[in-house]
């Protein structure tokens, strides 16, 4: 997506916590829209091809959640992870890495990443239709900055990193951070 351009408005469909429900699995469904997330907030948003696979679960992920404070100190309010996975996948991968500082979107039915132009096939690999591995810097639901690995195509044999990485992102914003004060 270009700079400015607004992200496309759509519905998530989320389990949230509801300890008033009881029992041994007090969630309940919650539905959650881009506006709900981005609107009046300067965000970060990174995209990546599943849950629990070894780049994102090692590097990208935990890259995001370690830099929080860096990421605040450049006027980011929140963190958010996207990919095309349910939310009870979403929410399990979220509790197992202890996330406590980024956010995770399901975009199980992959229709925030195609209206974004991320889908992809990715077959060779047995996961059917995923997001291609991008990061933007959202502000009030517009993009400010784009970051998408190279290669977008179906089935690549490969998977990108470094473009959308927490240290590119973070390098960009004090480099827009010293344009300002300039």
């Amino acid at each position: 997506m270009l700079p400015g351009s607004k992200l496309p408005s759509v519905t998530f469909r989320t389990r949230v916590r509801d300890d008033s429900l009881g029992g041994p699995n007090p969630f309940r469904w919650q539905d959650m829209t881009t506006e709900d997330y981005f609107a009046g907030k300067r965000c970060v948003l990174f995209a990546l091809p599943g849950a629990f696979t070894p780049t994102c679960s090692t590097y990208q992920l935990p890259g995001f959640e370690k830099g929080f404070a860096d990421f605040q100190a450049h006027g980011i309010d929140a963190i958010y992870c996207l990919s095309v996975n349910d939310s009870f996948v979403m929410n399990q991968w979220a509790k197992a890495q202890g996330l406590e500082n980024v956010q995770v979107i399901p975009d199980g039915s992959g229709e925030f990443t195609r209206r974004v132009g991320m889908l992809v096939r990715k077959d060779n690999l047995g996961f059917g239709l995923r997001s291609w591995r991008y990061a933007a810097i959202v502000k009030d639901g517009r993009v400010e900055a784009w970051f998408e690995e190279p290669g977008l195509c179906d089935n690549h044999g490969e998977d990108p990193y470094g473009v959308s990485s927490p240290d590119t992102v973070l390098a960009w914003l004090a480099a827009d951070a010293q344009g300002a004060a300039a």
